[in-house]
């Protein structure tokens, strides 16, 4: 059975992004990044939601442009061989590598949880709140950057209360903690 977790950057004071959208986080270097490239090589499965499926997309071609860094070219393939479930109403295709699911999403995440071995990524607030919700979350990931963005979308919704217990702290490279929590159930 797979272990579902639950991790974004966010700034000091929990958000994911900034006011006007988008991630307005300083961007990390190559140390914390080589730390995420370890992180995706252990993952057999992520969860993602439109919005978030779309922005990792770029990682399909990303180690093709003579732009990218060694640590980013590294990061592509890890990317591009992960299974992808895009849970969304809207889209109507996805790339390789993924599937689409639209209806009885919590049927097809339960399936997921039961028949995947390993670490299950899922990316994106508000379908971690759902996810959350159907109790299939293990572990909630907090990489927390040294930056207060004063408003913004927050790592965790408010429409989702829970009781957490702390599992786990690591410093990690460019002044990033990471700060780990399990449900209490």
């Amino acid at each position: 059975m797979g272990r579902v977790i639950y991790g974004m950057i966010q700034s000091l004071d929990g958000y994911i992004s900034g006011p006007e959208g988008g991630p307005q986080l300083p961007m990390f270097g190559e140390p914390l990044h080589r730390y995420f490239n370890r992180q995706m090589e252990n993952t057999a499965a992520a969860i993602y939601g439109r919005t978030m499926y779309e922005i990792m997309q770029a990682w399909e071609t990303w180690d093709a442009d003579p732009e990218s860094s060694p640590v980013e070219k590294e990061f592509a393939p890890l990317w591009r061989r992960v299974p992808k479930v895009v849970v969304s109403t809207t889209l109507k295709a996805v790339g390789p590598n993924a599937r689409l699911v639209s209806d009885d999403v919590e049927a097809e995440l339960r399936r997921l949880k039961a028949e995947t071995e390993g670490i299950i990524e899922v990316a994106g607030a508000s379908l971690a709140a759902s996810v959350g919700r159907m109790g299939l979350i293990d572990e909630y990931r907090l990489f927390i950057r040294p930056t207060v963005l004063g408003g913004g979308k927050p790592f965790f919704r408010p429409d989702l209360p829970l009781e957490l217990k702390l599992a786990g702290t690591e410093t990690l490279p460019e002044g990033t903690m990471l700060l780990t929590y399990e449900p209490v159930r």
